[in-house]
């Protein structure tokens, strides 16, 4: 609306009528009610006239004089009235830049680092002590914790948990009735563990301990929701102590995936999942450290003695253990649970086979249903443990090395000229101090068709003899 121009009409109307005046300022618009509210304290914006200031007129004088005053009043009104309308838009404007700003604000706010900065510190409130940043205090604060999260340790166990199986040995024994008939029936021999690594169509594969099922005539999988089922083998490996089963995918609700064990530090949070002392326990989760890696550890297999690389731990393991799972906080299975040392006084050692090492061994059970290394053809017996007077024609300075007690006719031992009685010392220029550093040798760091130069002691004489491996 232009004031202007509505009082310029105004003022020409009143020259013309002005017998409206009272009525026009008292029957004004709402809007001018709130300005006449308005107006009762400033005083200044307001000409008073006293009765002092008049002068003895004429009638038609002193209705001059008043139309005169009314007029003024009516100007003194609308230049308060314009002002008041100038305040209150004024008003009004500052409020709506207001909300411009206050919109503008969240508008712009997701693409600075403050909203992130304030994301972080509610997550930060999530189960994590913070030290208080006000560097007027030195004061430690406990945050608000999250009664479940999506980092929660309960829910990656719960989720886990469906692809941890208990394993039951069956073993057949033979038992005499009263009559003296020979009966056979299978009996239950031991228990252990497993963990579904793989669905594959109709089949699931479940990876566990040589030693959990080695000897069975039966081996019966009890699953996450209830159901027990018959297990096939895939493979087995005594020397590394690892085995694949597979079972009907019918019931298999999930898989579990494997880990980056070489990742592993010692510190580093560790969980094991299992069924300690039988299926009355299934599913035991205990928590723990990594307390070393890349541990060596002789462990005597029906193979024979293997130094098997382990994951030490103080997570507790027991009896019935074997072939659970060892995870990380994502869930991810790093290691296969596998032994513990249980003498009196010992607390808190048990050990895992590292995922890194059993993955390429799975693999070739699930492929071939074996491992396949080279093969020397060869009985072995640790120098240590012969009586001196086999070797009593040795150097005085040779107190380690391999002694062949046999050889096997047209193996590759006997094709390039290893005898009975033949101490080995070394291997491609690499030191053997036992069976064990032999196997090692040669199932890790050679393959079949490589040719190895043994240094051997014959008859108290060092020689060398080739040999080419084969299957």
């Amino acid at each position: 609306m232009n004031y202007k121009d509505e009082f310029e009409r105004e003022n020409e109307n009143n020259i013309q009528n002005t017998s409206d005046e009272g009525s026009d300022v008292n029957d004004s618009e709402p809007e001018e009610n709130e300005t006449a509210i308005q107006r009762e304290g400033e005083v200044e914006g307001v000409t008073v006239y006293t009765a002092s200031e008049s002068t003895p007129e004429t009638n038609e004088f002193e209705e001059t004089k008043e139309e005169t005053l009314q007029l003024t009043n009516r100007v003194e009104l609308k230049n308060s009235s314009k002002k008041k309308k100038k305040k209150l838009k004024g008003f009004a404007s500052m409020v709506a830049a207001g909300m411009v700003g206050s919109v503008l604000t969240l508008t712009v706010l997701p693409f600075t680092d403050y909203m992130e900065n304030f994301v972080n510190t509610e997550s930060q409130s999530q189960g994590i002590t913070l030290q208080n940043t006000n560097p007027e205090t030195n004061t430690v604060t406990a945050q608000p914790t999250s009664a479940k999260s999506s980092s929660s340790i309960a829910d990656t166990v719960e989720q886990l948990s469906k692809t941890i199986v208990g394993i039951v040995n069956y073993q057949q024994r033979q038992s005499r009735s009263f009559y003296g008939d020979s009966t056979s029936q299978d009996v239950e021999s031991g228990t252990g563990s497993g963990v579904i690594f793989q669905k594959n169509n109709d089949i699931a594969y479940i990876v566990t301990n040589n030693h959990v099922v080695e000897g069975a005539t039966k081996l019966e999988v009890s699953l996450y929701n209830g159901e027990k089922v018959n297990a096939e083998v895939v493979g087995t490996d005594a020397l590394t102590d690892l085995a694949v089963l597979k079972i009907d995918s019918k019931n298999v609700e999930a898989t579990a995936q494997f880990g980056n064990s070489s990742t592993l530090r010692p510190g580093d949070e560790v969980y094991a999942i299992g069924n300690p002392l039988g299926l009355e326990f299934s599913r035991t989760v205990t928590q723990g450290i990594v307390s070393a890696v890349n541990r060596s550890i002789d462990v005597t297999t029906s193979a024979g003695t293997w130094e098997t690389t382990v994951i030490q731990t103080d997570a507790a393991i027991n009896p019935g253990n074997s072939g659970g799972a060892l995870i990380n906080p994502e869930g991810l299975v790093i290691g296969i649970n596998s032994l513990k040392i249980a003498d009196s006084g010992v607390e808190g050692l048990g050990f895992a086979i590292p995922s890194n090492d059993l993955i390429p061994i799975v693999n070739q059970l699930i492929e071939n249903g074996k491992v396949e290394r080279p093969y020397l053809g060869v009985g072995l017996a640790d120098l240590t443990e012969v009586p001196q007077m086999y070797w009593e024609n040795l150097p005085d300075s040779v107190k380690e090395g391999v002694m062949i007690t046999a050889v096997e006719p047209n193996s590759a031992a006997a094709n390039g000229g290893l005898e009975a009685q033949d101490v080995i010392v070394s291997m491609n220029g690499t030191n053997i101090a036992n069976s064990s550093e032999l196997r090692k040798y040669l199932y890790s760091d050679v393959k079949n068709g490589d040719e190895i130069k043994f240094e051997v002691y014959r008859d108290g004489k060092l020689t060398s003899v080739n040999v080419k491996l084969a299957k």
